[in-house]
């Protein structure tokens, strides 16, 4: 009996000494919260969009170069992409770090409405991501330095995550090949890492050319883009009674002619077709492909389509996601002072929602079936390395992503403070992952078993160039 006590005695300074050793880590990390949080709130205020967040990148390239890193510009043939490595030998962990905002969505810090005179805006909290996951790989390296573990963390700068399709470019570029695990977040309402899936997703702009002429004089020699666009547009929406119940078809008319008296001779659609199999997405693109080309046809215009983004659905491992769920537990939530409570109730009162604030001061219980609610170019990392993530209270409870709400939270202590949780949950985990190869490698046999032997990967969207100018 006594052996057992000396025993247990032993486990427990063992284990105190582990937590110990992260702790002083973790403890790094909110010793620098004021430093994270203006550069999080500078990228919130730059709120640059896909494939232009050049001063961005450029802060997140310096805060990791001025801690060691070894900066790699420009990676993926796209100019705001960028890998940041530190380390040697041993066990390779990739973070991966967003910081695209959303056109359209600018907003002040402020609990109503109001325009920050901007066309864009962070209302997907891109700007914590990017910040919360540099802070993390910040952390690891310097656990690595100080109990002299072999290991490479390596941040990626992966922009356009907002329908440009970022993390496919440098997928398709191998940059993930040598990685052991990829770690990732996002912001979001309430503190949760259950299982999440992400839809499979193809998009597109659909570019009519017509003939213009005077559409009250000439009507007779005109021939309307618009038309095409409205046409197509009409037949796609019929398309969906005869699809699956999850698929999920969106498009917005980009431009539709200047004048109403003026016949339009060039309009544009951008698509999206989403499904929770990338197979089905390919089958629903080619239908809204001849839609397009039927519509040209009965218009007496001509049609070109430019693919912009294509990726896959996210590839879960429970292994590493059980792991992150018990290290978000760990780290916990947190509380509002009575100022950010003020806040909060007047955006709960904008979102008709009741205030609640269980799932920000403590964690989502653990759910193995959660429903997907969206696309992510994660998805193809996942099939490339074992990839895990969480999300973190970075907004008021209840309030959706792409929403002017988002960006107002995103833009407060509120908004820091959830990134902070982030941060520390990705360098708790990462931290354990260099201290346990072992849970690296049952990770990779589970993923190996689900992406299955024959897989192999072919982005959705072939093998066309970054499409740098999608946002234009």
């Amino acid at each position: 009996m006594r052996n057992i006590f000396t025993l247990l005695f032993l486990l427990n300074l063992f284990l105190s000494f582990g937590q110990a050793k992260y702790n002083r880590i973790l403890n790094s990390i909110d010793e620098n919260k004021n430093n994270y949080s203006e550069i999080a709130q500078q990228i919130w205020s730059y709120a640059e969009m896909g494939y232009q967040e050049t001063e961005s990148s450029a802060l997140l390239q310096k805060t990791l170069k001025n801690e060691g890193f070894e900066i790699e510009k420009g990676v993926a043939e796209i100019p705001t992409a960028f890998v940041a490595t530190f380390g040697s030998s041993g066990p390779v962990i990739a973070i991966l770090g967003e910081f695209d905002a959303l056109p359209g969505l600018s907003q002040k810090a402020l609990p109503y409405k109001v325009s920050n005179n901007g066309k864009a805006g962070h209302a997907c909290g891109h700007h914590l991501f990017g910040t919360a996951s540099a802070a993390a790989a910040i952390a690891l390296k310097n656990y690595l330095i100080a109990e002299n573990k072999p290991g490479l963390v390596k941040y990626y700068g992966c922009p356009a995550e907002e329908g440009g399709s970022g993390k496919v470019y440098m997928t398709r570029a191998g940059l993930f090949d040598d990685v052991d695990v990829a770690l990732h977040w996002h912001a979001d309402s309430k503190n949760s890492a259950s299982i999440r899936p992400a839809l499979a997703n193809k998009s597109a702009k659909f570019r009519f050319y017509g003939v213009s002429a005077h559409a009250a004089g000439a009507p007779e020699k005109g021939r309307s883009s618009l038309d095409a666009v409205e046409a197509m547009n009409n037949m796609v929406n019929m398309m969906r009674e005869h699809t699956t119940e999850s698929t999920r078809i969106h498009y917005v008319i980009t431009q539709g002619g200047k004048a109403p008296n003026v016949v339009p001779d060039f309009a544009e659609v951008y698509y999206y077709a989403r499904h929770s199999s990338r197979d089905e997405v390919v089958n629903v693109f080619d239908r809204i492909v001849n839609a397009a080309k039927g519509a040209a046809l009965g218009t007496d215009t001509t049609m070109e389509y430019e693919m912009i983004g294509g990726t896959h659905e996210l590839l879960h491992n429970d292994i590493l996601q059980q792991l992150v769920h018990k290290n978000l537990e760990k780290i916990g939530g947190y509380t509002y002072t009575s100022e950010e409570k003020v806040f909060a109730e007047k955006i709960s009162e904008s979102l008709g929602v009741s205030f609640n604030t269980q799932y920000v001061e403590g964690v989502e219980p653990y759910d193995k079936g959660g429903k997907a609610g969206g696309s992510t170019d994660v998805g193809d990392v996942s099939f490339a390395v074992p990839t895990v993530g969480l999300r973190a209270a970075t907004w008021v409870p209840g309030t959706p992503a792409h929403s002017w709400q988002a960006v107002a939270a995103g833009g407060t202590d509120i908004g820091n403070k959830g990134m902070m949780v982030a941060a520390k949950t990705l360098a708790l985990t990462a931290m354990q992952l260099i201290d346990n190869p072992k849970i690296i490698s049952d990770a990779k046999k589970e993923f190996l078993q689900k992406r299955g032997d024959d897989f192999k990967y072919v982005p959705m969207l072939g093998d066309r160039k970054p499409a740098l100018n999608y946002r234009n």
